[in-house]
């Protein structure tokens, strides 16, 4: 643990990610109506992976060329991508309720409470928390409310698009923020707690490379749902058109 965290920190980052994992593993299962034994797995791998090697002080090593945050971080990413493009992604994507798939993101609330109170405890650069640069807690408030109107057929298509796209775009805005507050980087000054350098601790490292990867992934997954609904609503007019 970071040596200017509190429990709250540690143990608000920890829950926050086994309730991600949960509910990756559980709607898995639920959209291919089988047991998610393989898919849990491999998930709960590539968790172990990165928690043991923060755990081992190896993701700090700021030396190695590449750093292996920035390996870990970007092999976090490539896979959030190649999944939602493959299969896994396709069968969330028609397996699940367009709600559960937009209310997956309301873990991105608590998630941001945690590193707010990270930044005020010192452990986080505070341009990290949305009293600096990232507003990425309207995306999880705002999936609860998009995900219930979805649910009761009260969200125009329109609406479902804006939100995804602004949920993906104040994803981007954090992600650059992050990149720019490392050492490499020092957009935001250099004194150490400007620098974003908390990644590389347990549990802290879950941050870049299980959590705002499962973001991302969920929200290429909500794009795709919504390229299969309007290629369905535009079958039944074609066909109706030929008829005719």
């Amino acid at each position: 643990m970071h040596p200017t965290s509190s429990p709250v920190v540690a143990l608000g980052m920890i829950a926050v990610t086994l309730l991600v994992v949960t509910a990756l593993v559980v709607g898995y299962g639920v959209a291919t109506a089988r047991r998610p034994v393989v898919f849990g797995i491999a998930l709960a791998m590539w968790v172990a992976l990165v928690g043991a090697a923060a755990a081992s002080g190896v993701l700090r090593d700021a030396h190695a060329r590449p750093p292996p945050i920035v390996v870990v971080v970007l092999g976090g990413m490539l896979l959030a991508v190649v999944a939602a493009r493959s299969s896994i992604g396709e069968r969330l994507a028609r397996g699940l309720p367009l709600a559960a798939l937009v209310g997956f993101h309301c873990f991105r609330l608590p998630l941001e409470l945690v590193m707010h109170r990270a930044a005020s405890e010192g452990t986080m650069p505070v341009q990290m928390s949305f009293s600096g640069w990232n507003f990425d807690i309207v995306s999880g408030a705002s999936a609860i409310v998009v995900a219930w109107m979805i649910a009761r057929d009260r969200a125009p298509r329109w609406l479902v698009v804006a939100w995804a796209v602004m949920s993906t775009a104040l994803l981007g805005v954090i992600i650059a923020v992050a990149v720019a507050s490392t050492p490499i980087f020092a957009a935001f000054g250099t004194a150490p707690e400007r620098l974003n350098t908390w990644i590389g601790w347990f549990p802290f490292s879950w941050l870049p490379a299980v959590l705002v990867p499962a973001a991302l992934f969920g929200q290429l997954v909500v794009f795709r749902r919504l390229a299969t609904d309007r290629v369905s609503a535009a079958l039944p007019a074609r066909s109706a058109r030929s008829r005719a």
